[in-house]
């Protein structure tokens, strides 16, 4: 079965102290739901149209694994605390069998 993943780009981060609130509650739901972060504040080497900002990699068992984990309630909760104005580009994505 292939693993699922979560992938987040944040293109600018203003406010890192916004964040605290969301790390919080997001840290435990996404271990929770069965996620295991793989890059978080890491080194970041940007390419063609890339930025060097934060990026985020959480890997999960199967890609329905990382969907359900973002539809849980604890996730669920984590996202209203996001601050007004934060940005980041998300996706889920099946890995390679």
């Amino acid at each position: 079965m292939a693993k699922g993943y979560w992938v987040s780009v944040y293109p600018a981060i203003s406010d890192p102290e916004g964040l605290t609130a969301y790390n919080e509650l997001a840290g435990p739901a996404v271990r929770a739901g069965g996620g295991r972060v793989l890059s978080n504040f890491g080194r970041v080497v940007a390419h063609e149209a890339g930025i060097t900002e934060r990026v985020v990699l959480i890997e999960f068992d199967s890609f329905e694994q990382a969907v359900a984990a973002y539809e849980s309630e604890a996730y669920q909760k984590a996202l209203v605390a996001l601050p007004d104005g934060f940005e980041r580009d998300f996706r889920i994505v099946e890995g390679v069998d």
